[in-house]
């Protein structure tokens, strides 16, 4: 019966694998949101496992952890550096690190912190030694920039047409180990240098203008009585490289878009997120919003497989159409065989299995389709964001490849139905 069925499909290749692909690229497209969705699940609850607690200025939730954990330049507003500093002193608090963004270098962000954060993202360096002055960096393992190398920041980035600073050039002193994160292709930098790169002073010498500011980490520009706006360049700060580090903050910190906090307990978290959601400040877990955000992302999952599998009854349908015409341009054959005395059972085995066969390679091929697929959209993710998304296949997945076999299994039916409504006489004289 295989070889039978084997013969007639090599027979009409060409009707036969035109069927195929069309299965396969229905099923592919099925495969590859189920299998693109999960992976950007896991990929960013991952990145979010290395930060526990988010301490902002007063606004959008989802914003804050985009910027913080993600590092997706947009405007953020900036809290009172008092905060960071009562959260420094904070006997709940293993950690505190403030974060300053806003200049770039070879197409990686540089991101302001602090040797404690870099210490808890990556324990131990892969290469060299962590930062000690104000102009030195330590690299994500990402970044294509070896030890000894010079970094002069741009305000902004190229795209955006930002000017290169002149007051300083961070040397790279040490890389981290990969984290799995956006932080693998960032350019970790003292917060202090950032703050004096741009001008920024503590709470009692900041101008009330600076309110709201972009995701840079500094002000707003200063307005002078002549109308013209003092520049983000070089004109803002001198700093001196050489200077050693300082981690100490007090409450003449100057202000940051955010703070990553590690509570000691879980119930320190709690408390601390409640205390800190304020009309004026914001405490969010990262892995909170982006439960939020993978509830979204499910709703746009399901409306990318209702269009798949909709289009899949389209193809199928077609199929089923097509191979009904073509088991009626084969009823002399089955009427002799039917007058050859061979079985319904068989017969209807015959044109079942024939079409069941190609419904099995075009899921076949629509699954390696699908993950490659996957697979590729992944890799170009990662390569932008340096988040690793996993692309695998799960246990739930049976029950798809399961329902994928279980319609084709019943839909082959209908072709081999059709043959045996004919008499044997009328379908040889036909």
């Amino acid at each position: 019966m295989i070889t039978f069925i084997l013969a007639d499909l090599r027979r009409f290749w060409s009707g036969a694998l035109a069927i195929v692909v069309l299965i396969a690229l229905s099923v592919a497209l099925s495969v590859t949101v189920t299998l693109q969705e999960r992976a950007v699940r896991l990929g960013s609850a991952r990145a979010a496992e290395k930060f526990d607690l988010l301490v902002g200025a007063a606004g959008s939730e989802t914003q804050l952890a985009l910027s913080a954990v993600f590092l997706q330049p947009a405007p953020l507003p900036l809290m009172e550096g008092a905060v960071l500093s009562r959260l420094a002193s904070d006997p709940r608090v293993e950690l505190a690190a403030p974060v300053g963004f806003g200049d770039s270098a070879y197409g990686h962000p540089i991101v302001g912190t602090t040797t404690g954060l870099i210490s808890s993202l990556s324990p131990s360096l892969s290469q060299g030694a962590m930062f000690a002055r104000l102009g030195e960096a330590v690299v994500g393992s990402d970044v294509a920039l070896s030890t000894g190398a010079e970094i002069k920041p741009m305000h902004g980035a190229v795209e955006t047409g930002g000017e290169t600073h002149t007051a300083i050039a961070y040397k790279v002193t040490g890389r981290m180990a990969p984290t799995g994160t956006a932080w693998d292709r960032a350019i970790l930098v003292p917060i202090r240098a950032v703050w004096q790169l741009h001008g920024m002073h503590g709470a009692d010498h900041h101008d009330d203008d600076g309110d709201e500011a972009n995701v840079h980490g500094a002000a707003e520009p200063h307005q002078h009585d002549d109308g013209h706006e003092e520049g983000h360049d070089h004109e803002h700060g001198y700093v001196d490289a050489n200077a050693p580090l300082d981690e100490h903050f007090d409450v003449q910190t100057p202000r940051v878009p955010a703070v990553l906090v590690k509570p000691k307990t879980i119930a320190d978290a709690y408390r601390l997120r409640q205390e800190y959601r304020t009309g004026t400040t914001l405490g969010i877990f990262p892995a909170e919003v982006l439960t939020r955000l993978y509830a979204t992302l499910g709703d746009a999952r399901s409306l990318l497989l209702a269009i798949a599998f909709g289009t899949q009854a389209i193809v199928i349908a077609a199929i089923v159409l097509v191979t009904i015409m073509h088991v009626g341009s084969r009823r002399r054959q089955i009427g002799a065989l039917r007058a050859l005395g061979t079985p319904v059972r068989s017969i209807v085995t015959l044109v079942w299995g024939e079409l069941f066969v190609l419904f099995a390679a075009g899921i076949l091929l629509g699954i390696a389709l699908g993950y490659t697929a996957a697979l590729v959209i992944s890799v170009k993710l990662a390569a932008a964001t340096a988040v690793r998304l996993p692309v695998g296949f799960s246990f739930d997945d049976l029950w798809l490849v399961g329902g994928f076999a279980g319609v084709a299994a019943i839909i082959s039916i209908v072709p081999a139905f059709s043959a045996l409504r004919s008499s044997p006489a009328a379908a040889l004289r036909a």
